[in-house]
């Protein structure tokens, strides 16, 4: 369905022609001719988009503007006006106008900043819908990402033992979240622990507690993170780092749900459910000896795999959107969105260090942001310079000629469409003839 759009102007000629050149781009179309019909309007229907015109009878633009978010503050509003009332349009802005376009309308300009708002009212919706959702904290509707959240669902309600696969990044932290969250212990408490970040004989004091005067420092006896996950789910990240020795007591837990502390001999019962997660290849770490066997397959009961964020690229810009939101609370910084170039740059880049690094990289333009919009100039030299090498790389290696740049371009279209011919000439401009005799030239 096409995207709705309210145009709301006193000037029948200029509000014809906005109805007009709208439908032309593909448009669906209202129009109101001042504030109060708008406002009524909007109460009626879900409008995408408003275009509206500030001096206006009965309602002006700047009272329909409060009226409307009173009722839909979700509705990004786009405020035309006369050079001479720009000081209005900016504190339109101020109080919650998407955007401000001066008469005479720059058509050009005009379909950006449609685009925009209209890609901004979608994230704002598939935000709220992830929001409203049980996997709400794993952003995406990519394909992988709707099948990991149905995997979840089916999983998350048993008591089976799950181990999380991914690369570093990929939020397998928030995986093992949301599946207690679904889960049968989720009224109890969720207890994370990096294995990597602990040394052995720390370790085991974390996850078992200790004895007052079992060791150096040990001043007071402390409940492990087993007791403290008594009835709920304890997280076990990075469990490929653990030692053989931590392995054995580990396989005891899983084996007896009884636990002892560190500098005691009293065995105390535990029910907790064991969610754990790696990044390594533990099948080649049992072949070289370094992971147990037994405890690998009481562990692997079910595997949830979680994509990298190359595999799911397609949710790059919910997922920037959703950072952007959460970074500009932070920082009390008002930002619009993204420009087509920036996100193009996002969406391209090969993302090594995956939803983490997007992250960073979204906080980081955030705090350096200078206008409405996060542009290139906020995106770090290493995703904008990969992307312009391979742009050379692929289009333009020893270029002689304008004939030898068309040629390549070409060719490198096709193979890109798979030799589909019909749709490598719709892309390129061309007729399918003229794209036929191009490619018989290139032959001789």
């Amino acid at each position: 369905m096409n995207n709705h759009i309210l145009i709301v102007d006193d000037d029948n000629g200029h509000r014809m022609m906005l109805e007009v050149l709208l439908k032309k781009w593909k448009f669906q179309i209202s129009s109101a001719k001042n504030g109060l019909e708008a406002v009524e309007m909007v109460q009626e229907t879900p409008f995408d988009t408003i275009l509206m015109d500030i001096r206006m009878p009965e309602m002006d633009g700047m009272l329909a503007l409060s009226k409307i978010h009173e009722y839909n503050p979700a509705i990004p509003i786009i405020m035309m006006t006369a050079y001479s009332d720009i000081e209005n349009a900016v504190e339109a802005v101020k109080i919650g106008a998407y955007d401000y376009l001066t008469k005479p309308l720059d058509f050009d300009r005009l379909k950006i900043t449609l685009t925009r708002s209209l890609e901004h009212c979608q994230l704002k919706k598939e935000m709220q819908e992830l929001r409203s959702s049980h996997s709400s904290d794993i952003i995406g509707n990519s394909s992988v990402i709707l099948n990991l959240k149905d995997l979840i669902s089916m999983v998350a309600p048993s008591e089976a033992t799950i181990l999380i696969r991914g690369k570093s990044g990929t939020g397998k932290e928030l995986v093992a979240k949301s599946i207690h969250d679904q889960s049968q212990r989720k009224l109890k408490h969720l207890v994370a622990v990096n294995c990597a970040a602990l040394s052995e004989s720390l370790l085991e004091s974390e996850l078992f507690g200790h004895e007052k005067g079992a060791f150096t420092g040990a001043d007071k006896r402390r409940d492990g993170r087993f007791l403290q996950a008594d009835g709920g789910t304890l997280f076990l990240d990075e469990i490929g780092e653990i030692s053989p020795h931590m392995q054995v007591k580990l396989l005891r837990v899983l084996q007896q749900k009884e636990i002892q502390r560190v500098g005691s001999d009293e065995t105390l019962h535990v029910d907790v459910r064991i969610v754990t997660a790696t990044n390594r290849n533990l099948e080649q770490e049992m072949e070289n000896g370094n992971f147990r066997e037994d405890l690998y397959y009481r562990l692997n009961v079910v595997t949830v795999p979680v994509p990298s964020l190359e595999e799911r690229s397609g949710d790059i810009p919910l997922l920037a959107q959703y950072f952007l939101e959460k970074f500009a609370t932070k920082n009390s910084k008002i930002v619009k969105g993204f420009s087509p170039q920036a996100m193009d740059y996002l969406v391209k880049y090969n993302w090594p260090g995956n939803v983490r690094e997007l992250e960073n990289v979204i906080e980081r333009a955030t705090i350096l942001l200078r206008n409405d919009y996060i542009d290139v100039s906020e995106l770090p030299q290493n995703i904008t310079n990969k992307y312009t090498e391979h742009v050379e790389e692929d289009y333009m290696p020893q270029v002689q000629t304008l004939e030898d740049m068309e040629k390549i371009f070409i060719l490198k279209t096709l193979k890109a469409l798979k030799d589909n011919k019909s749709e490598a000439a719709k892309q390129l401009g061309i007729s399918r003839k003229t794209l036929h005799t191009k490619l018989k030239q290139y032959e001789n």
